[in-house]
């Protein structure tokens, strides 16, 4: 990874530094840990190293072990189920007055989520919003029921990972002793502190605010180790808690042929279920003396953090259009004057001159572009995302029913947004990093014109001045180099593929085929015109994301053109490999002889070599299960000889895997809003759709407006490569191609399945691997905040005598949508662009 990556998503996950993985690595090499269950000598020494671990924990908030227990989980979502497991809850019908959990609507999923197990114990969920008052017991509470000791539960985060607003700690001491309480109800309050996200970046003192049970997750703290979290328990509380499942070590004694266990005496062993994951543990130790050592401590994370916040929060609050719109909407609770109350997260959205949102989707993928990370979505927290985007819950059963669902990329539904923008500082974050942003937003939001007007105030000036002295001890470059790390995240986070498309159009009726739905199309509204529709090119990509196989004419098979995007490129770790992470795979040229029965790859610099096209898979073939998008497929590997090819093209390790012929476990294919086709539907190694369709009087007038843009003349045939379309047509009209319900061409017969939404891909020059990040920008622009261009098809053929042959200089009829009528769209002259 050459180019430098800015790295915005620290309260999903920080980063790592080097010194900690070779503190951890060199430990293990010179130290021998058995499972810390057995006797040796190997195993003492790894019990023994986990207790101190468990110390430092508590030292690291404040604690002894005379207060609080560590019980090791594999993350906080773990430590939250276990506490809705074992909580003392008085259930609904006894004679005793019932138990309630309560909890902040802005809190976490994970936190939502345990009213499902309270449910299961006859326990009623009482939600309770941020802006509703917590009571004051003495106000209503009766004295003869001020004794009672049904136990309820409180749940809060001491910060919220949607905006980073740090709730009162106090609210810990107020509600244990009656001072303050959620609802009107008598019984013993106990409260749980969602630490997760407050932790990563301020200190927190269970000496003073000492809530019952407290749930962390360490990646969120140092990076590393991912998968180890834990359950900090106040000992007052532990002898109340219920256990029923019993696992390996946690038992005394117990009968296997009778119902007699005995649980272990120690807190820790009692609730640890089989064999921890003690080599995380181990790496624990050298996150808190590397944590130490590289900032001096969780209060100057704090403030280095938070400075990093203001000053961005400070800019973006004060940008503006030249109409004197602003240019974000910020989503907040405080005005980011102060470090107790305030996090290092900036939640927002981006709108245009109009105040229109541009959706978080098209935000994400601009900002990759500029190699700045970023999160979108609700953040596993929808109480936030309503209270701040005002989505109401009709709302969110209405997206749903839409196609909306937590983590995909549909970002606006009738014009309102379905989530936002998420920035997030860490303690390796820099000065720079921010400028970085803010120069990114001013960059795609204005005009060089626009970006020359002087700002409102000072605070929004953008300088190059280095970073503040006090934060000098963050800038020390051999002692923290994440920057290293971050290219294996990015092969493991991002999708793999290169496009999305928006929505599928549904079918005239959900319990018939496909093919029935087309052949009862009764009078078709076809569009005819003096000048027939004709096809032009026809591409096929036999290795997913490397360059293009320009044909004349190609059979079509049951998923698509024949042999299109059969192939994959992936990594060492089996994760395919696409354009976005490397844009060296459009140097790659394959391309397919169908007497020979084999493809030929070839590159500049290599000799070429050649895979057969049979799919002879013996008895001694290994079939593969990998994922392309949320699709899941059979791969089968190509050998050595073309993994050792790719690998020295590329220069690093590298696979060259094919998708198995046995495709037993295709499944039914769902489109966007969440309806399934009737007729199963077979896909290769694509995206979205068998077929991508794009038209080259479109095209020429998305030329006329990229060009004017970028102040640099392009190719039309540059253009259509970098779509990476397999139809090309030539039609009268540009863009009519959206309104269409479905066309045919020849004896096939395709289903319009909807539009596709571009990414980064198309700013790859398809014959040079370079990138020109203004493309994208260029395309939002000319089609007005969209980055929709071409349609999906789907390919249904029906009963013909005809061989199933796709053939340039083919008429296409179209068949429109019901009552709509083609209208150009008309391409801003905005000076901003999305």
């Amino acid at each position: 990874m050459t180019e430098r990556i800015t790295y915005l998503d620290h309260a999903s996950s920080t980063l790592f530094p080097e010194s900690l993985i070779k503190a951890f690595t060199d430990d293990l090499r010179n130290n021998v840990y058995g499972n810390p269950h057995s006797p040796n000598i190997s195993s003492k020494l790894t019990y023994d190293t986990i207790e101190h671990v468990r110390y430092r924990i508590l030292q690291h908030f404040h604690t002894t072990s005379e207060d609080y227990t560590v019980i090791f989980t594999s993350g906080c979502t773990a430590a939250l189920k276990l506490v809705a497991e074992v909580f003392p809850w008085v259930p609904e019908g006894t004679e005793q007055p019932s138990s309630r959990f309560c909890y902040l609507t802005d809190n976490h999923t994970s936190v939502v989520g345990m009213r499902g197990i309270t449910a299961s114990m006859n326990v009623l969920s009482v939600p309770v919003k941020p802006k509703d008052k917590l009571l004051l017991e003495k106000d209503w509470l009766p004295d003869e029921e001020q004794n009672c000791m049904t136990p309820h539960l409180f749940s809060y985060p001491a910060q919220s990972n949607f905006s980073g607003t740090k709730y009162p700690l106090s609210w810990i001491r107020d509600i244990k002793s009656g001072k303050l309480c959620p609802v009107k109800i008598p019984g013993k309050w106990f409260v749980l502190l969602d630490a997760a996200s407050y932790v990563s970046s301020s200190p927190l003192d269970l000496g003073v605010h000492q809530a019952d049970f407290i749930p962390i997750s360490f990646y969120k703290i140092f990076g590393f180790p991912t998968g180890l979290g834990a359950l900090l328990v106040n000992n007052r509380i532990a002898p109340l808690l219920r256990k029923t499942y019993f696992g390996g070590g946690t038992a005394a004694a117990y009968l296997a042929g009778k119902d007699f266990y005995f649980p272990k005496k120690s807190i820790a062993e009692r609730f640890e279920d089989g064999t921890v994951s003690f080599l995380d543990i181990i790496a624990l130790k050298h996150g808190f003396d590397v944590l130490e050592k590289l900032t001096g401590g969780m209060e100057k994370i704090k403030q280095h953090t938070f400075a990093l916040a203001h000053y961005t929060y400070t800019v973006l609050s004060t940008l503006k259009y030249a109409n004197g719109a602003p240019v974000v909407r910020l989503y907040n609770d405080t005005n980011f004057s102060n470090a107790d109350v305030q996090g290092p997260i900036i939640n927002f959205n981006v709108l245009d001159e109009s105040g229109e949102v541009i959706g978080f989707s098209q935000v994400e993928k601009m900002a990759s572009l500029y190699n700045i990370h970023v999160r979108t979505g609700c953040f596993c927290n929808t109480g936030a995302c309503q209270m701040h985007l005002g989505i109401s819950d009709e709302d969110i059963q209405k997206n749903l029913q839409a196609g909306h669902v937590c983590g995909d990329d549909i970002d606006l539904i009738d014009g309102r947004p379905t989530g936002s923008v998420r920035i997030s500082f860490g303690y390796m974050s820099s000065f720079e990093d921010a400028q970085t942003f803010l120069k990114f937003i001013i960059a795609t939001r204005f005009s060089k014109s626009d970006a020359e007007i002087p700002f409102q105030s000072s605070a929004t000036q953008l300088t190059t001045e280095p970073a503040p002295d006090d934060h000098s001890y963050f800038n020390d470059a051999n002692k923290l180099s994440p920057r290293m790390h971050i290219a294996d995240r990015e092969h493991r986070n991002n999708p793999s593929g290169t496009e999305r498309t928006v929505g599928w159009q549904p079918l005239e009726s959900e319990s018939e085929g496909l093919r029935a739905a087309l052949s009862e199309v009764a009078v078709p509204n076809i569009k005819r015109g003096d000048k027939p529709i004709t096809v032009t090119n026809i591409y096929l990509y036999p290795i997913k994301s490397c360059s293009a196989f320009e044909v004349t004419e190609w059979p079509v098979g049951n998923q698509g053109l024949l042999y299109d995007r059969n192939w994959m490129v992936v990594n060492q770790n089996g994760v395919c490999i696409t354009q976005k992470q490397e844009p060296k795979l459009c140097l790659i040229n394959p391309s397919i002889d169908l007497k020979q029965r084999i493809m030929v790859i070839q590159a500049e610099g290599m000799d070429p070599i050649s895979v057969s096209i049979e799919e002879n898979i013996g008895k001694e073939t290994v079939i593969y299960e990998s994922k392309v998008c949320s699709h899941r497929v059979k791969t089968y590997d190509c050998g050595e000889r073309t993994a050792g090819w790719f690998s020295a093209f590329l220069g690093y390790p590298c696979r060259l895997i094919r998708q198995s012929p046995d495709r037993k476990n295709d499944m039914q294919h769902k489109n966007t809003k969440g309806l399934t086709c009737a007729t199963s539907i077979s896909l290769s190694l694509v995206n979205e759709a068998q077929y991508l369709l794009i038209n080259a009087a479109s095209i020429l007038q998305l030329k006329e407006h990229v060009t004017a843009r970028l102040k640099e003349p392009l190719e039309i045939e540059e253009l259509i490569r970098r779509f990476r379309a397999n139809i090309v047509i030539s039609a009268p009209e540009s863009f009519e191609e959206e309104e269409w319900a479905e066309i045919s061409i020849g004896s096939l017969r395709f289903q319009v399945v909807g539009p596709c939404t571009r990414c980064q891909v198309i700013c790859i020059d398809q014959q040079s691997g370079e990138r020109n990040k203004e493309f994208l920008q260029s395309l939002s622009a000319a089609r007005g905040k969209k980055t929709n261009f071409g349609i999906y098809l789907m390919n249904q053929p029906l009963r013909s005598s005809f061989p199933d042959i796709l053939s340039v200089g083919s008429e296409v009829l179209p068949v429109l949508k019901e009552n709509t009528e083609i209208q150009r769209p008309t391409f801003s002259e905005e000076k901003c662009s999305g």
